[in-house]
């Protein structure tokens, strides 16, 4: 079925409402007992403001778009055959969250048949920053429109670099913060790509390298960068779905883009195939 994008308004709505509860969620939890950290099975944290939220995710959005998926990084909703899927990352910084440092937020991002994010909303409730995008409308931070930098060199540009090993999909690399810094970067990791992919939509940051599978944690950007002038690809330069497991993520202002790419690329990430 076609559809006028100008209706994702009603998706927008929700999800802006869904992102304001989480918010509450997280700062009701932040700093308290509720917000210690525990190892799920491949070794990463959750803390109960992630299952909790991912639980109010699900259930919401089932209650109001029941053909929809939903894919969330603790909880999922698989509808056969439906034409779009929400992705979220509950709490997207869940180790700064769990030590008590104010650098999570929340992400939702729909995205269509053919893998493409037509809908980000993120929500940083610490700093009361409201990040949405919806395609082909651009993209706003608080209801004020927002787009990248205009630097075009790694001299002197803000990189954040979110990258680990990820065992499970076969990606090895190694560590690229040394030719980062070489190039004249400034380069720093917040444990939180979220947050540093918004920097890049508004322009505080040229780029963010991501070096993991999860959709969760790229999917809004995909469009909020995007609508705000940059670009995002996966490590190897290509457009990727977000209803599926990802090949990294090349986050930038679009014009140091190729100048990250090629760090990436000199590098054995990950495989074509």
């Amino acid at each position: 079925m076609n559809r006028n994008e100008k209706r994702y308004s009603t998706e927008v709505t929700l999800a802006k409402r869904l992102a304001a509860e989480a918010g509450e969620i997280m700062l009701r939890y932040f700093d308290t007992a509720a917000a210690r950290p525990h190892l799920k099975s491949d070794r990463t944290i959750v803390t109960r403001a992630d299952t909790e939220i991912n639980s109010l995710v699900i259930e919401r959005l089932a209650a109001e778009t029941p053909d929809y998926s939903i894919r969330g990084e603790e909880e999922s909703r698989d509808v056969a055959g439906a034409e779009y899927t929400w992705v979220c990352d509950p709490v997207d910084g869940t180790m700064p969250f769990a030590k008590s440092i104010p650098i999570s937020t929340f992400s939702l991002a729909l995205v269509d048949g053919r893998g493409r994010s037509v809908v980000g909303v993120v929500y940083d409730p610490f700093q009361r920053r409201l990040y949405e995008a919806v395609v082909g409308e651009g993209a706003s931070l608080n209801g004020r429109s927002i787009s990248v930098s205009s630097a075009d060199s790694l001299e002197n540009a803000f990189v954040d670099m979110e990258l680990w090993i990820n065992h499970e999909e076969g990606v090895t690399f190694d560590d690229p913060r040394d030719r980062l810094n070489k190039a004249g970067a400034k380069v720093t990791t917040f444990c939180s790509a979220v947050i540093a992919g918004c920097f890049v939509a508004q322009g505080s940051y040229e780029g963010m390298l991501f070096g993991q599978s999860k959709p969760e944690d790229i999917a809004a950007l995909a469009v909020i960068v995007t609508e705000a002038g940059g670009k995002v690809t996966d490590l190897l330069g290509n457009d990727q779905r977000y209803d599926r497991n990802i090949k990294g993520a090349v986050v930038s202002n679009g014009l140091v883009h190729q100048a990250l790419l090629e760090v990436t690329q000199k590098m054995n990430y990950i495989s074509e195939n």
